[in-house]
């Protein structure tokens, strides 16, 4: 079995640090994600809607899955105590491609966007899919979003070319990034 990922980067600068969840997160994960659907709708698979809809114990579930394991994990940027999460960034392996972790569910909230909150968080990911295995990862974005093409770029990723429809509205074109860890 390999070995977990570290518990959590400190930024000493900030004051926040980036840790896999925990059940003890699902409030303020619940909230967060909440606000990454209010502020970029297209960004991620369901609606706010939707998402305001599930009740908390689905919310719970959720996190106590993504919180242990080598086929799921989801990573918080947290400033501590009661404060609201401040960006999330999960990893996930698709049964087509084992050998490739695919990020998801990329947010930071907007004060803390062009700062570190976005490195720390993929290299969080980065960090587990190496532990378990995987030397890949694989991310899409909505085709025009060239502010997070240029973050993603920034951390190495490269678009390969590939363009596949937006899972939820077809008429959008997502473009894959890819980098190796």
């Amino acid at each position: 079995m390999p070995a977990p990922p570290a518990q959590g980067r400190e930024n000493s600068v900030n004051s926040w640090r980036v840790h896999r969840v925990t059940v003890e997160d699902a409030a303020r994960m619940r909230a967060l994600r909440l606000e990454m659907l209010a502020d970029a709708p297209l960004a991620f698979l369901e609606t706010l809607a939707q998402a305001a809809a599930r009740p908390h114990e689905a919310y719970r579930q959720r996190i106590t899955q993504a919180a242990h394991g080598g086929r799921l994990a989801q990573f918080v940027a947290d400033p501590g105590g009661r404060s609201r999460l401040i960006g999330h960034a999960g990893g996930t392996v698709l049964p087509e491609e084992p050998d490739v972790t695919v990020i998801f569910a990329v947010y930071v909230t907007p004060e803390q966007r062009g700062g570190k909150v976005l490195a720390e968080l993929v290299e969080a990911v980065a960090t587990w899919s190496r532990a378990n295995g995987r030397d890949r990862l694989m991310l899409e974005v909505v085709a025009g979003n060239a502010r997070a093409v240029r973050a993603y770029e920034k951390l190495g990723f490269e678009d390969t070319g590939e363009r596949v429809p937006h899972p939820v509205l077809p008429i959008l074109t997502e473009l894959r990034m890819r980098r190796r860890i």
